[in-house]
């Protein structure tokens, strides 16, 4: 079974486009994190990128609401390509062709530099109870 799940952010805005027979496809690369020691590279993370497509409808889709900096989770069968890169030497990227692609950042999120911040989380003061909760005293839990 070939079936790979990434999450991570988009480095540019996709790109749709037809093909000769009429079907669209959406082309974009997602950016992972690696989890590495965090003095290694001088505090910058290193990532791996795969490039997707998304085809037909679901490639309009993500032509429609992603764009750089998003953070997308992308579930499909991987290939490797091989190519020659200007300087001759030759090279591989990994190719995904998406079966599920889930939003992981709304069109509102704020981006920064071009990349992905989370909102602020605005903390629960202690004296407002958060939407939908009550409060319980400790003494009343049976544990």
């Amino acid at each position: 079974m070939n079936k790979l799940t990434i999450i991570g952010n988009l480095t540019r805005d996709p790109e749709l486009r037809t093909t000769s027979a009429g079907i669209n496809v959406c082309d974009f690369t997602v950016a992972v994190n690696r989890r590495t020691r965090k003095d290694a590279q001088g505090g910058q993370p290193e990532a791996d990128f795969f490039r997707v497509s998304a085809w037909r409808e679901r490639g309009e889709l993500c032509a429609k609401y992603l764009a750089k900096g998003r953070k997308v989770c992308v579930i499909g069968p991987v290939s490797v390509r091989t190519y020659q890169a200007n300087d001759g030497t030759t090279r591989a990227s990994l190719e995904v062709t998406a079966d599920e692609v889930e939003f992981l950042s709304s069109r509102n999120d704020a981006e920064a530099a071009g990349g992905y911040t989370a909102p602020a989380a605005e903390a629960p003061s202690a004296e407002t109870p958060a939407a939908g909760f009550t409060a319980v005293e400790t003494d009343e839990l049976p544990f």
